[in-house]
């Protein structure tokens, strides 16, 4: 997360989880729906996230393709 100040909660919605992250809301959907939501099936109109949902979202926004990691494919 950008701002380690931040006050812990119990849920973010996904503008308060993009702001606190310091991404647009696009890119954060765009992170769920690549890692998260990737079934085929559409996002939920309404994503509550959790503090630990944030550290892997923060892990997945820094990560660059790496040609030696083997990811999961998209479900079709």
């Amino acid at each position: 997360m950008k701002n380690g100040n931040l006050p812990l909660r119990s849920s973010y919605t996904e503008k308060e989880a993009a702001q606190a992250l310091g991404i647009s809301l696009t890119r954060l959907q765009l992170l769920l729906d690549e890692n998260i939501f990737n079934d085929g099936g559409r996002r939920p109109p309404e994503v509550l996230l959790q503090p630990s949902d944030l550290v892997l979202l923060s892990f997945w926004n820094r990560s660059r393709p790496n040609p030696k990691v083997v990811r999961m494919p998209r479900r079709a």
